[in-house]
């Protein structure tokens, strides 16, 4: 590709009562991207637009994701995101409810910039 990563952030969330796969996944994607402000945008007069978002999502059940209802929450850029088996489901042995735990990456990309000669 032409583009270059400028950021990785990482975040987890989790569900503790409804095992809903996305409700994790959206919390861990705030959870990364939450404490991050990217002033070059304004500082160097780039469009946020042309930012390439991609974010990956780890849970047990990858296919529970609603992967578009993720990238449409995103505040900038051209957002996709996937869902890959990992996280982590925990069982609670004394009730049986289970907290599903999802991890996130968010890493985003702008065009490369001709080099100053």
């Amino acid at each position: 590709m032409s583009d270059q990563r400028f950021i990785i952030e990482m975040g987890m969330g989790n569900d503790q009562y409804g095992q809903d796969y996305t409700k994790a996944a959206a919390r861990a994607i705030e959870d990364a991207i939450r404490h991050s402000a990217i002033p070059m945008f304004s500082a160097l007069g780039i469009d946020p637009a042309q930012m390439r978002v991609k974010v990956t999502v780890g849970v047990q059940e990858p296919d529970k994701v609603d992967c578009d209802a993720l990238a449409a929450k995103l505040p900038r850029g051209k957002a996709t995101v996937s869902a890959v088996f990992g996280g982590l489901n925990v069982t609670n042995p004394d009730d049986g409810n289970v907290v599903v735990i999802a991890s996130a990456a968010v890493e985003a990309f702008l065009p490369k910039r001709a080099e100053a000669s």
